[in-house]
């Protein structure tokens, strides 16, 4: 399953970035589903909403451009596969995000994410505003 989602913003690149990228522990602040999250070795671990998990290692940080990442471990049942990418390119001085999330799982868990679909893009959307009122 492969899902796309986009926003923008007035903030920098750089600025956005650093949110999604580097200040980790912010995220509950400016994104609404997120109740903890923290950098480790190599990656992240995010709580949101409703007890789901994840641990995620970063595959790419091109900064201010590109930040990539796979899960690696999840309480969503029948996931087998999950990568992220959050692209993120200027437009004059605000920035274009596009969110691709490349999903795969059990004939269930992909169905359960298209139906989500809808919903998780309102909350990345969101989200996104969110953090563009805080970095302005």
């Amino acid at each position: 399953v492969r899902l796309v989602f986009g926003r923008d913003m007035k903030a920098a690149p750089d600025l956005v970035y650093q949110a999604l990228a580097e200040d980790v522990a912010s995220m509950p602040q400016w994104f609404s589903a997120v109740t903890r999250a923290r950098s480790t070795d190599g990656g992240r671990e995010v709580r949101l909403r409703g007890g789901i998990r994840f641990e995620e290692t970063v595959l790419a940080a091109e900064k201010p451009e590109l930040y990539t990442y796979r899960v690696d471990v999840t309480n969503i049942p029948g996931a087998r596969a999950w990568v992220e990418e959050w692209r993120l390119t200027p437009i004059g001085t605000g920035t274009r995000v596009r969110a691709v999330f490349a999903l795969d799982g059990t004939a269930a868990f992909r169905l359960g994410c298209r139906l989500a679909a809808p919903g998780a893009g309102l909350a990345i959307r969101q989200a996104a505003g969110a953090l563009d009122r805080r970095l302005s």
